[in-house]
């Protein structure tokens, strides 16, 4: 219900702001987004019957107000926003089909984790420059985003990793600045990660994949040791890395410079443009909002994309923005709740990691655009324009739900007994 209020609402509001009565044509959007939304509802009754029953929904209330969003900012782009809910919804329920027992993902880890590697450097060769950082590839006529689905192989290929290592991470033999860490041996993933995020900071211009790529690590090595040493060493690491690449990268000076000082005459109409036309429109948007079609957020260079939270805040105030934020929080509580539940260790760390993918995600973007952190170039999980970010969130959305299922279908006396066995009802 909260779904189809926002949907036809929004596109109603949006209709009667913008052309001055409603367009009864335009019911195509709402209508066609409800329908996929019901019918992908109904498989997952069927195909998992004890998955959580609020992370999907809250998915698709996220999704419908970005399809408003986009309707009112850019309407030639929300058909195939459109299509690529369609797209991202079917292999969703194709990933709860032949995934049913995600166990087996863990027998090809490394697989798994050299092809996410392989994504990722096909940017640093031959990816397309757009708005300043290569994250693209482009085939023909389409492009598209391979650290999509990089993110989520490498979550996959960890998650199978601490799951095997657990106890041996967890235990520890030597100091490092006074804080107690395992075996050296073990920190060469830390290592590794961390030189991958700074040649994501290097090649792809790209601050936002770098801290989303190290952070999602960090979360996954603390949920599955619950050692703080491993968050300071990684967060230590982080930041020499960053200030390097600060010293020695034009582009890294410029957001960092546009980060603390927004309003600089000498910048405010090229380098901090964006996040000054993003502060204004906050500030315009008060508490209720300006309304939808009301507002001037298309003054916000890549506003249905990076900026689309700025969009909601102008337009919907800070009701709207407040809303969303709850619904992100909904979304990664019940995902770290289908962790907790999960009994087995590559279970526990696979939902940790996926959760922490949409968190750090919606957080960097949202930190931002407000001027909380600075400002990268990554999308709003759900939300923004973009074919390869929604399909990925939806293939991250069905794993979520395959892991839900399967820790409440487990028969617990094959747990205690060790034997390995599962049994599905």
């Amino acid at each position: 219900m909260l779904i189809a209020v926002i949907l036809f609402s929004g596109f109603f509001a949006t209709n009667i702001a913008i052309q001055g009565k409603a367009v009864y044509d335009h019911l195509f959007y709402p209508g066609s987004a409800a329908l996929i939304f019901i019918t992908v509802h109904i498989f997952l009754r069927r195909l998992v019957p004890r998955a959580d029953l609020i992370i999907f929904p809250t998915a698709a209330a996220l999704t419908s107000l970005g399809l408003v969003m986009i309707y009112r900012l850019q309407p030639n782009l929300a058909f195939e926003q459109l299509m690529w809910l369609c797209i991202g919804s079917a292999l969703m329920l194709l990933v709860i089909i032949f995934i049913r027992k995600y166990e087996v993902l863990a027998s090809y880890k490394y697989s798994l984790g050299l092809i996410a590697l392989l994504l990722l450097a096909s940017t640093m060769l031959f990816g397309k420059e757009i708005n300043g950082a290569k994250l693209w590839l482009k085939i023909g006529p389409l492009s598209f985003q391979p650290s999509e689905i990089s993110k989520i192989l490498l979550v996959i290929f960890l998650a199978a990793f601490f799951a095997e290592k657990r106890e041996l991470l967890s235990i520890p033999t030597h100091r490092l600045m006074g804080l107690p860490v395992p075996e050296l041996k073990y920190f060469i993933p830390l290592l590794v990660m961390w030189g991958l995020s700074v040649l994501l900071m290097i090649f792809q211009k790209d601050l936002g994949s770098s801290l989303l790529f190290f952070g999602i690590f960090i979360c996954m090595v603390y949920a599955s040791t619950s050692r703080k040493s491993y968050v300071f060493v990684g967060l230590a690491l982080f930041l020499v890395g960053a200030y390097l690449c600060y010293l020695g990268f034009s582009h890294v000076q410029i957001r960092v410079i546009s980060w603390l000082n927004p309003f600089n005459p000498a910048t405010i109409e090229k380098e901090s443009y964006q996040i000054a036309q993003s502060l204004f429109a906050f500030s315009s948007g008060k508490i209720a909002g300006s309304g939808l079609g009301m507002g001037y957020p298309l003054l916000i260079p890549a506003v249905s994309t990076d900026f689309i939270f700025s969009a909601v805040g102008e337009e919907l105030g800070l009701v709207g923005s407040v809303f969303v934020v709850i619904l992100y929080l909904i979304f990664v509580s019940r995902g770290m709740k289908i962790g907790i539940s999960a009994r087995d260790d590559f279970g526990k760390c696979l939902a940790a990691g996926l959760t922490s993918i949409i968190a750090l995600q919606s957080f960097i973007i949202m930190g931002g655009v407000t001027r909380l952190i600075p400002l990268t170039g990554i999308t709003l999980p759900f939300m923004s324009y973009g074919g390869s970010s929604l399909v990925a969130n939806f293939i991250l959305t069905g794993l979520l739900l395959v892991i839900s299922h399967r820790s409440l279908s487990m028969n617990p006396s094959s747990i205690r007994e060790g034997a390995g066995r599962w049994t599905v009802r």
